[in-house]
């Protein structure tokens, strides 16, 4: 089996090609896979609050996520917002995200977190204690939920 090893780091610690592989890997699954039209680069990668965790493999990255810091949190307490969670297709159905966000309940628990998930994967949020509010809405034209997990929870 592949490794499975979680890595993470802020943008000033990353290489040109960490930084190629987490791109290739948002805009192969965002853009060619789900058609999302909406910008990518937001310009919230290089902040210096930002958290970007993966797991690489010979291909590539296998899967990713980033975690930001709100200066505002938009819901509660939740300051810390995880995002562009995405795993390379040949590597579904591993675990691999749960990895990545069991990672980042490990670092970031006794903190108050956001997220917003496509509607079909909550269930996944779930189980790590984020809890849906508020109504179904379309982003990128996907059905999304926002999902909030209580610090410490």
């Amino acid at each position: 089996m592949p490794d499975c090893s979680a890595l993470d780091r802020p943008w000033s610690e990353l290489s040109t090609d960490e930084v190629y592989a987490f791109l290739k890997l948002r805009t192969d699954v965002f853009f060619l896979e789900q058609k999302i039209d909406e910008t990518e680069l937001d310009d919230r990668d290089q902040e210096p609050a930002t958290r970007h965790y993966w797991i690489a493999d010979d291909t590539g990255t296998a899967a990713y996520l980033r975690t930001l810091i709100d200066a505002v949190p938009t819901h509660r307490d939740a300051a810390r917002l995880i995002g562009r969670v995405v795993v390379r297709a040949d590597r579904r159905g591993e675990g691999l995200a749960q990895k990545l966000i069991s990672e980042v309940v490990a670092r970031h628990g006794a903190e108050a977190m956001l997220l917003h998930a496509q509607e079909y994967i909550a269930p996944l949020y779930a189980g790590f204690g984020f809890v849906p509010f508020g109504e179904v809405y379309q982003e990128a034209g996907i059905p999304h939920l926002s999902m909030y997990r209580p610090a410490g929870g």
